[in-house]
């Protein structure tokens, strides 16, 4: 975007970095704060203990104004995975219900929901993938008045396709179903507003499209969902006074912060948080005007070379990521082993190739890239 926020991150100087969907490089200043932390913690313990946990409310905070929520909306777990896990798990299931979801989802986001499919005998309806997308009139067709839960992807792992997330929120809610939004592959690219896109639960995590550490991974439970999903998995600092170590019968906190059951990794938190300050100076709609430049103009590039562009690039379904496939049958593991080799790092995923550049890429990048394409 420019290169002061580029020289922030040394993989940009190291390669052809173009592989945020997977993991993304931390900027210098993250790692910085990670330190100051180890080195307080090597000098004094536990004597800034509450330093510790104010700066990970201020991540909280962070956090909640990216997605337009309270900041008591918003918990800390360990990865996406385990907040799609305990939404599922902390609601009553009847085998009347069925939930509403789509074939191609990530495994975190297919896992949990399959496993309630099996232990209480849901039906788990999928919309299949047609053309690296799927049809939203197909996918509101499957909600009827006995969907629970509807689960997808803001934007999928796997070719880029991003949901139209307030029309199907919207569907959701005529049936008072809960909409479930994994944010992981969006979240740091995009802009959110998940009271106005009617997400009712979100989760996601830090290692993405945030530019931090892994470990920190986050839930958003609106007020309905909150009413509905109990946290099933709790520690001592689950409820409401977590230092009163004698009265064991008080009450869980009523927020979403009930999911935070004990210590967490502080020193990542001071990580999170430079690289959320970072996100948020640039502006969340400045990044996806940039992303939307890269992306566009990498699509451009491909034209009149071997490569089906599979991403759908229309307004509204275009993302950050853009999968190819060779029309010639090169497998996308050895075209991603060969760009290595010339150090320029992008993923295979099944039979595509995944590009996902971010805010410290630019267009020589790009360029870079088409050029070293087999």
């Amino acid at each position: 975007m420019n290169d002061a926020i580029r020289s922030l991150f040394a993989a940009a100087n190291n390669s052809t970095y173009l592989n945020s969907a997977a993991v993304s490089p931390i900027p210098t200043t993250a790692i910085e704060a990670i330190n100051v932390q180890l080195n307080d913690v090597a000098a004094y313990g536990s004597a800034h203990y509450q330093d510790w946990v104010d700066t990970k409310d201020r991540c909280r905070t962070l956090i909640a104004e990216m997605l337009n929520v309270r900041a008591d909306q918003v918990a800390f777990l360990r990865n996406t995975s385990d907040g799609i896990a305990s939404i599922a798990n902390g609601l009553k299931w009847r085998t009347s219900d069925n939930i509403v979801s789509f074939a191609n989802e990530f495994p975190a986001n297919f896992y949990p929901w399959r496993r309630i499919r099996d232990e209480f005998g849901v039906e788990l309806r999928l919309v299949d993938e047609v053309d690296g997308r799927f049809e939203t009139d197909e996918l509101i067709g499957l909600i009827d008045a006995n969907t629970r839960v509807v689960a997808i992807s803001a934007v999928q792992y796997a070719s880029g396709f991003r949901a139209d997330l307030t029309r199907i929120g919207r569907a959701t809610r005529a049936v008072d179903a809960l909409f479930c939004v994994d944010i992981i592959q969006g979240f740091g690219a995009l802009p959110f507003d998940l009271p106005a896109q009617f997400v009712d639960a979100a989760c996601g995590a830090s290692h993405k499209w945030l530019c931090a550490p892994e470990g920190c991974g986050m839930i958003y439970l609106s007020d309905r969902a909150r009413e509905r999903v109990q946290p099933t998995l709790v520690g001592w600092i689950s409820v409401e006074t977590p230092w009163d170590f004698v009265d064991r019968e008080q009450q869980f906190k009523p927020t979403v912060l009930a999911w935070e059951s004990g210590t967490g990794c502080s020193s990542l938190f001071y990580g999170l948080e430079q690289s959320l300050k970072l996100l948020r100076e640039t502006g969340a709609a400045k990044i996806e005007s940039h992303l939307t430049d890269l992306t566009d103009n990498l699509c451009d590039s491909l034209a009149g070379k071997d490569y089906e562009i599979i991403s759908s690039r229309t307004p509204g379904e275009k993302s950050a990521i853009v999968c190819i496939k060779h029309r010639g049958g090169l497998h996308p593991n050895q075209i991603a082993a060969q760009l290595e080799s010339e150090k320029i790092i992008v993923s295979p995923r099944g039979d595509r190739l995944r590009i996902a550049p971010h805010f410290y890429n630019n267009l020589g990048d790009i360029e870079r890239l088409v050029e070293a394409l087999p």
